[in-house]
């Protein structure tokens, strides 16, 4: 089974990203994976995030959002976590800004592996202690921290 652990990295994990607006948010994931990993293109991911956000917000309550969407040219599952500087709107289901994201990029047929990576995140987040661990993480390396040690503890 695949784990959350092996698809982030602590160069995907970062504290204190400017905020802004929901799209700026999209926008500022889709560069930091596309520069991470420079067989996928920025602008791809950038549309596939937007694109998914229509259908429905990815934002799932308590400040947390969980952008995700499937990736022509993705080739493995890709994760990345942000804590921003100031809370946007994300039209979550409760109505709160959100400060935490986490993005999940999955290769277009990844069907059932997408679900089950979802299915941890979600698990995850939803644990309020975690929540408070993520958001007092003080370093990129913290934030990637917390979610190894929260997940090897599931």
């Amino acid at each position: 089974m695949i784990r959350l652990e092996d698809i982030l990295t602590p160069g995907r994990s970062l504290v204190n990203v400017p905020g802004g607006s929901k799209k700026r948010v999209l926008e500022q994931i889709a560069n930091l994976v596309a520069r991470d990993l420079s067989d996928l293109d920025g602008q791809d991911i950038f549309e596939s995030l937007i694109a998914r956000e229509k259908l429905g917000s990815t934002g799932f309550g308590n400040g947390i959002a969980i952008p995700h969407c499937r990736l022509p040219g993705c080739s493995a599952p890709v994760s990345a976590v942000l804590r921003l500087d100031s809370a946007v709107d994300f039209d979550a289901i409760d109505g709160a800004p959100v400060d935490l994201l986490f993005v999940l990029l999955v290769p277009e047929a990844a069907t059932d592996e997408h679900l089950e990576l979802l299915r941890q995140i979600a698990s995850m987040l939803d644990r309020n202690e975690v929540r408070e661990r993520l958001r007092h993480a003080d370093s990129n390396q913290a934030l990637y921290d917390v979610v190894v040690d929260v997940q090897s503890g599931q």
